[in-house]
């Protein structure tokens, strides 16, 4: 072992390199979740700012912020790709995601919370919740990511922090408690107060809020809070046995107790402090970072990470250990023009030096380190070596895919995958010349290897190209980085609905190939079962027959030829999804039977099952909300129900109404143009995924016979 990652204590314990910028306690990993247009990157700004990260504020509106760095999104005002930067508070290293708050972007979000330590959810004062906080917190508790929120935008009209807080509890299902309160509201707000401290901030404007006055709390907000802290102590009592000890013996708490216990009942994921502030107003933020130290987890704090050995599929347990053996994750790539491919990755155990051979378990191979970075957005800066619990990146790796491991060959593992949704539409996408053919391919293959939602396949009717994403934002985004990024002008076919394909009834089938091929005769018989799973639960395989009656590496060609049957579907070219698929017998010919034949027999097989099993058409279906003011709710209502759309509440917020449908995303083509026409303009929307679900029989065959 390098003499630099020598045990410090005891033997057995964690060890750490002693040339590593701040020990594994003072290490934050963190990311900034919300809805869209929360606040989420410019909050992340102006931590950088406090941070002393950057030296000058940028605005999402004015496209000059950091973290939002593509072309694509300084145009938008959107983030588009999660984006990583590393600063440094209260001698802290803080390692900081800010990912997209639209949903077609949910798979950033996904990738980033899988190797995160603790996450700011950042709430909107006047929206409160809305559909994609609901989705991040959900990928959060997936993920048993510990969290903190952080109410922003207070100093707007309609903002009520009660409320958000109310929303959260209900929706969210969250332990949300104020561990500050707002001084005044709306117009008035000014500062806050907080009830660890109970004491009051005011934020300088002409330092642009780096100066904090801090002071005795106004008389009017002191009943306030007082009954604040009193409910703040009793729900950490309720949840940590520490505090209520101090409690019941000295009747209050010092700050020191209480953050303490705090910091114990976050990490343990069972209570949300709740900050409050405005970003772009530079209110609230210094004592948002704070609570970055003071309460999420370092590497140390979360428990160990899980996988598999990549030979003989036992759980291994790596832990963040310096001295242990390597493992990494990669959750990210992106290509660069300069240095080529970069695997954004986070290293759970072991150092990973410059020049250093890992091995991936999904290829079998090694592959050298040629450089490694620590990522500020777009700009990377050279190191020598990134320890146990940080988030780097890697250059040179040719062979690897997002959710790969890196790990030693001596002592593999294998870590748990990331889990990435489905997609919903798609479009053919063709060069413009014969001559921008490779490039295009070549520029689409590399979209999908950054992107895990972007699928890129032939159609075997047509021999087309087409790819797959999130939403029409999603896809018209990949398209203007084919121009801009690879310079390969394409024509694209317009956004259509991703369907796909189900069973609904058991049925079995037998398939017999037999001929002559190339001069050579091919033989094989396979029989396939297909049966309905529950929905959303995928495609199941399983081979039933023994290795005496279908030997390797015919088990693999039967396997092969069924995925490659699911693949195309039978009903029209949508891919067949949640069936139970069990080859139940087969038919070997020991002179005669090839991989060809047995993969052909199995597809067949395959198709002629589904055929038999009564095949539907699912389509996807998006929640959609609708914030509409209530003179505008007729005109709103009965549209929804024209696109064949399922209301299943309505939720006053004042003057405003806030509608929750279910309605298929075929009906939602041009819907923003709609909604503006019926409201003038003065309603919002937003949707999101949340199911496939089966066409009704008359569209379905209005579908089939185009």
């Amino acid at each position: 072992m390098d003499n630099k990652e020598k045990s410090k204590g005891s033997a057995g314990s964690r060890r750490e390199a002693e040339d590593r910028d701040r020990p594994l306690s003072s290490v934050r990993n963190i990311g900034i979740i919300a809805h869209i247009d929360a606040g989420k990157t410019t909050t992340t700004e102006r931590i950088l700012f406090y941070a002393g990260r950057v030296h000058k504020l940028g605005e999402v509106h004015d496209g000059n912020t950091v973290m939002d760095w593509m072309v694509q999104e300084k145009e938008r005002g959107i983030t588009i790709t999660s984006a990583a930067t590393t600063c440094y508070w209260l001698d802290h290293q803080v390692n900081i995601i800010d990912t997209p708050g639209h949903v077609d972007f949910t798979a950033e979000v996904e990738r980033s919370l899988r190797v995160l330590d603790g996450a700011i959810g950042v709430f909107c004062g006047v929206g409160g919740v809305q559909p994609q906080s609901e989705t991040v917190w959900r990928q959060a508790e997936r993920y048993h990511v510990p969290r903190i929120a952080f109410v922003n935008k207070l100093d707007r009209m309609g903002a009520d922090f009660a409320r958000v807080i109310a929303e959260m509890r209900e929706r969210l299902h969250a332990n949300a408690v104020a561990v500050q309160i707002p001084w005044g509201q709306e117009e008035a707000f000014q500062g806050v107060v907080d009830l660890v401290e109970m004491r009051a901030m005011l934020f300088d404007e002409e330092s642009q809020g780096m100066r904090i006055q801090r002071m005795e709390i106004p008389d009017e907000l002191r009943e306030a809070a007082t009954a604040a802290r009193a409910e703040l102590v009793e729900k950490v009592a309720e949840k940590d046995e520490i505090v209520l000890e101090a409690y019941l013996e000295q009747g209050d708490l010092s700050a020191d107790v209480l953050k303490a216990g705090i910091r114990r009942v976050v990490v343990a994921n069972e209570m949300i402090p709740v900050f409050c502030g405005s970003a772009l107003k530079n209110k609230g933020v210094q004592p948002l970072l704070d609570a970055v130290v003071q309460y999420l987890p370092s590497p140390l704090d979360v428990p160990p990470t899980e996988g598999h050995h990549p030979k003989t599929g036992a759980v291994v347990r790596r832990e963040a250990d310096d001295g242990g053996p390597l493992s990494a994750l990669v959750f990210k790539l992106s290509s660069d023009p300069y240095v080529g491919r970069i695997a954004y990755i986070r290293i759970y155990s072991g150092v990973l030096r410059k020049g250093q051979n890992v091995y991936n378990p999904r290829t079998q191979k090694r592959e050298r380190v040629m450089g490694l970075m620590r990522v500020h957005a777009d700009a990377r800066d050279e190191v020598d070596f990134l320890c146990s619990g940080e988030i780097g990146a890697v250059g040179g790796l040719k062979g690897v895919t997002t959710a790969d491991t890196l790990c030693a060959e001596n002592d593999p593992v294998e870590l748990l995958r990331i889990r990435f949704p489905e997609p919903v539409m798609f479009m053919a996408v063709e060069p413009r010349t014969r001559a921008d053919k490779d490039k295009l391919a070549a520029a689409i293959q590399s979209l999908a290897d950054e992107d895990p939602t972007c699928i890129v396949k032939q159609d075997p009717e047509t021999g087309q190209t087409v790819i797959s994403g999130m939403g029409e934002l999603h896809l018209e985004i990949l398209k203007d980085r084919m121009l801009r990024e690879f310079k390969v002008a394409a024509n694209t076919g317009r956004p259509m609905v991703a369907y796909q394909e189900t069973v609904t009834r058991k049925a079995v089938r037998e398939h017999q190939f037999d001929r002559d091929l190339g001069g050579q005769r091919h033989v094989a018989g396979v029989t396939v079962s297909v049966s309905p799973r529950e929905r959303g639960g995928g495609n199941e395989i399983g081979i039933e027959v023994s290795t005496r009656l279908l030997p390797e590496p015919f088990r693999a060609s039967v396997v092969s030829g069924l995925q490659d049957g699911a693949m195309t579907g039978v009903l029209s070219r949508y891919a067949v999804t949640d069936a139970d698929i069990r080859v139940t017998d087969v038919r070997l010919d020991q002179e005669f039977s090839t991989e060809v034949a047995f993969r052909t027999a199995a597809t067949m097989a395959f198709r002629e099952a589904v055929m038999a099993a009564a095949p539907v058409m699912l389509e996807p279906i998006m929640a959609l909300e609708i914030v509409t003011p209530v003179e505008y709710m007729g005109e709103v209502l009965g549209d929804v129900s024209s696109r064949r759309g399922k209301v299943n509440d309505m939720i006053a917020k004042g003057d405003i109404q806030a509608v929750h449908a279910t309605v298929p995303l075929a009906a939602l083509f041009g819907y923003s143009t709609a909604i503006r026409s019926l409201t003038r303009g003065r309603a919002s929307y937003t949707m999101e995924p949340v199911q496939f679900d089966i066409v009704p029989e008359p569209l379905q065959k209005e579908l089939l016979d185009r």
